[in-house]
């Protein structure tokens, strides 16, 4: 073999390599049984799962959803990014959840599209990315002002007449609010049976007015009461904020938060350094009253404040378990969304489908291949059977290219890798017309495959140079299936010229070399 014809061999020969070292957990994690994914740890296999060619959500399955961004809060200025600065937010929450992949992107002015391959939690999905986590600090008011408030409501309900038109007793009609509590102090605790008539009887017109202005009423989670009855709690609050949710720095899961309960779950948080001079600042000058942690509009805890806190350590506890306490970690460090989001259009595909679409793919890919096997074999004898290694080589460097970049594969993303075989057969015959060409010119079999790379490189690569800027374009401004088909296009055109020029022309050349040939099997 000639000097110049080394590098070819050697550049084949790492190509080939590195393809079969990037394919291997491809293999492997998806050739695994379910009892041997049952049997590997689980940090074994998510390593595996990482390093294995990631399957869009129309080869796996998933959620689909698609968010409306509600902007009608925010002012001009707060509305003109608040989609990107929802979509960030968003991006953060899915990448601690841990779906390989996710797709976000905008629609429109006001809308949001995700794709979540491999998850099919739909409500546990649906609570992470619907959740605004707007988290304050608010302080409660003193029992006095509580009990306060409640005799003034219920002198407007009684005045108004609403006990009457809610058909409640006698006993109540001069107490229709705070008749409904199991104590009148604030927080007062409201059975889960009374809940609906205390909220039909908050919502009277007019209520507000009685209420002070710097005060505003807050629901607690569900929980169970003193005495073992379920319900919720409603509080009287500071309306302003003492802090918000942004001076968190970290968040984490934690069993043992409440010492009232110690096997519950709940949320350690850490303030940043700002964050910690507030709270010092806070805590300071409310010692023996009651903060409360708001979550969305819902009173999580309401812990009473013993001494100044300078270490900037609180928690969230109420009625999380291991899963729902990690999912609200991971919105609280992700941050609030700008605007709460609406979940306008939500569609599951199942594991199922997406084995269907793999299976009517690969039987798609297979059969072309198969048929374009046949032809250039019979057509082209040696030298098609020559193209037909370098079409298969051309298949495996995409796929290990996608395995080694972590890109996803998707069923457009597979019709680009079948064009890419159909592009790759074209440039073969291309240079084998033209190598027939010299022949038929009675130039020697040498200078025939010479001249007829010679001849055909302008062309291939003219044709690979388009469609690569073509394939740019459509990554560029295309949605997600139009990205998966660029992408891996992109890649099938690099493997192409690699393949057809380098590869092809090596094997000529050694063939050529052992010594004189008076005829080329082509």
């Amino acid at each position: 073999m000639m000097r110049s014809d080394q590098w070819k061999l050697w550049g084949v020969v790492v190509a080939t390599v590195l393809s079969i070292w990037y394919l291997y957990p491809s293999v492997r994690y998806y050739t695994l049984t379910p009892a041997q994914r049952q049997a590997l740890p689980a940090g074994d296999l998510a390593k595996l799962r990482k390093q294995a060619v990631h399957l869009g959500l129309d080869l796996q399955g998933g959620m689909h959803l698609v968010l409306e961004v509600d902007k009608s809060r925010l002012n001009t200025e707060e509305a003109k990014d608040a989609v990107d600065r929802a979509m960030e937010v968003l991006r953060r929450r899915i990448d601690e959840f841990g779906v390989a992949e996710p797709l976000i992107q905008r629609e429109g002015e006001e809308r949001i599209a995700i794709q979540l391959p491999g998850l099919t939690d739909r409500q546990r999905a649906m609570d992470l990315i619907g959740k605004t986590a707007l988290l304050e600090f608010k302080l409660v008011r003193t029992t006095d002002e509580g009990r306060n408030a409640w005799n003034r409501i219920d002198a407007f309900l009684s005045a108004k007449g609403v006990a009457t038109a809610a058909g409640l007793d006698t006993s109540m009609r001069r107490a229709p609010l705070s008749a409904h509590f199991t104590d009148i102090d604030n927080p007062a605790f409201v059975r889960q049976e009374d809940l609906a008539t205390v909220r039909q009887l908050l919502a009277t017109a007019g209520i507000d007015s009685v209420i002070p202005p710097d005060s505003q009423l807050l629901w607690s989670s569900p929980e169970q009461g003193s005495r073992g009855l379920t319900g919720q709690r409603l509080y009287l609050v500071k309306r302003d904020p003492e802090m918000t949710g942004g001076s968190i720095a970290t968040a984490t899961a934690q069993v043992g938060l409440d010492q009232s309960n110690p096997g519950s779950w709940g949320v350690s948080m850490t303030m940043t350094p700002k964050g910690r001079a507030d709270f010092a600042r806070v805590t300071g000058n409310n010692v023996n009253r009651n903060m409360a942690i708001v979550l969305d509009g819902e009173a999580s805890s309401a812990p009473v404040i013993r001494e100044r806190i300078p270490n900037g350590n609180a928690s969230i506890t109420g009625n999380f378990n291991v899963e729902t306490a990690k999912d609200l970690s991971i919105v609280l460090r992700a941050g609030a969304l700008p605007a709460p989001v609406h979940i306008i259009e939500e569609r599951s595909v199942g594991p199922s489908l997406g084995s269907d679409s793999i299976r009517q793919g690969l039987m798609a890919g297979l059969v072309g291949t198969l048929l374009v096997i046949v032809f250039m074999a019979v057509y082209y004898q040696l030298s098609g059977l020559i193209a037909i290694v370098a079409m298969l080589l051309n298949t495996m460097y995409v796929i290990a290219t996608l395995a080694g970049f972590g890109a996803t594969l998707t069923l457009p993303g597979i019709a680009g890798l079948v064009l890419t075989v159909g592009m790759a057969v074209d440039a073969n015959v291309l240079i084998f017309e033209r190598i027939r060409e010299e022949l038929r010119n009675q130039r020697s079999v040498r200078q025939s495959v010479e001249m007829g790379y010679d001849r055909a490189f302008r062309t291939i690569l003219d044709a690979n140079l388009t469609t690569l800027i073509s394939a740019m374009f459509l990554f560029q401004f295309g949605t997600g299936p139009i990205k998966g088909f660029a992408v891996t296009l992109s890649i099938g055109l690099i493997a192409n010229m690699f393949t057809a020029v380098l590869f092809t022309r090596m094997i000529f050349d050694f063939m050529l070399s052992r010594g004189k040939t008076d005829r080329l099997s082509i």
